[in-house]
């Protein structure tokens, strides 16, 4: 773990959240140079002169690098079902980032919650509403600038286990990291770990507003990470904690369209951070929610809708989670304003940077 100080900052405010899933009618209406060699000296030593081995011994003891700053981007949910947003049919999968900038193309790390199946496997399940995603907008969201992926949410299993599992190995072979959904627990609740400017990070995918009990993976069964059970989100942490510098969780929680994190959220956000997380990013209200600090770490209750259908101007308000540590491990948590203007296109409202606390 490292030293934290946090601060959040976001022009206008962002909003809050917290539950298990209900269909809503908001979601009812989104459907070279090379060197030349040198030649030896061709002088040949005096006749007097014996070459013998010389042995050095340095008393100086190495300099490990000093890792250095480090900025990270988080966005909720992400969507290339193009059923549900049809304008990839005509427009691309790239018009999905025409408006940010290439803001992910230039920081260290990015991470995005993928709310869809990303497979052509297996068959809708009975419920409300389902999305796949076509698989061929994983490498065009990497050569964006998305790392990692969080696969646990309530549409992560849209289209059954096969197609879940399908799915991540789809956005690995994409050139990204997937998390929150493996063969088994030990799978689903492993970390991506990323080696970046002298930092070892973790990221953790934990999905709650489950579906159903058998979306869960145990032991002995495929599913996803729980964002519902404490313990196994503090084992999860801790286990992250013990290897990496740093720890982020992306979690899918709280009530849809609600602006405020109920009280099991919070116990949640509180034990995962004793634990040793060091930001989290939430996400599934469909609303953009506040940043709070928790023991000095930024919670990001509700990062809203980001790749997604423009709905209202309520659903269409967003914003990019930025995190930056300095190279001696302070934290800073703040926003960058966003807005989908239209649909699956969200575009940047705010510069591309966040202030830091002075001092």
């Amino acid at each position: 773990m490292v030293a934290v100080i946090a601060g959040a900052f976001l022009g206008g405010g962002l909003f809050i959240a917290g539950g298990p899933f209900q269909p809503t009618a908001e979601l009812a209406a989104e459907t070279t140079v090379t060197a030349s060699p040198t030649t030896p000296p061709t002088t040949t030593p005096p006749t007097t002169t014996t070459a013998v081995p010389l042995t050095t011994t340095s008393t100086t003891t190495p300099v490990e690098p000093q890792p250095g700053w480090l900025t990270v981007h988080a966005v909720g949910d992400t969507n290339f079902d193009p059923d549900y947003i049809v304008q990839f049919r005509t427009e691309g999968y790239a018009y999905a980032f025409g408006g940010l900038d290439g803001l992910f193309e230039r920081d260290d790390l990015t991470i995005a919650n993928l709310e869809c199946s990303a497979s052509d496997l297996g068959e809708p399940l009975a419920k409300a509403f389902t999305f796949r995603c076509d698989p061929a907008a994983l490498p065009i969201a990497a050569d964006h600038g998305i790392d990692v992926m969080s696969l646990a949410n309530n549409h992560g299993i849209d289209f059954g286990i096969e197609a879940a599992l399908d799915s991540r190995a789809n956005v690995e072979a994409a050139g990204m990291r997937a998390v929150g959904i493996g063969e088994d627990l030990a799978a689903a609740t492993a970390p991506a770990l990323v080696e970046i400017n002298g930092w070892t990070v973790a990221v953790l995918g934990m999905g709650g507003v489950v579906p159903a009990e058998w979306w869960l993976a145990t032991d002995d069964r495929p599913g996803m990470a729980s964002g519902d059970d404490i313990d196994q989100m503090v084992r999860a942490v801790e286990a992250a904690d013990a290897v990496a510098d740093l720890v982020f969780v992306t979690i899918h929680w709280g009530w849809e369209l609600e602006t405020a994190p109920r009280a099991d959220d919070r116990a949640r956000a509180e034990a995962m951070i004793t634990a040793g997380a060091d930001a989290i990013f939430g996400h599934h209200p469909h609303r953009l929610g506040e940043i709070e600090l928790i023991d000095g770490r930024p919670v990001y209750w509700t990062l809203g809708n980001f790749v997604w259908p423009r709905l209202s101007d309520a659903g269409a308000t967003t914003a990019v989670a930025r995190v930056t540590v300095s190279p001696d491990g302070d934290i800073f948590g703040c926003a960058i304003p966003a807005f989908i203007t239209t649909s699956g296109r969200p575009e940047l409202t705010g510069p591309p940077y966040c202030a830091l606390p002075a001092g």
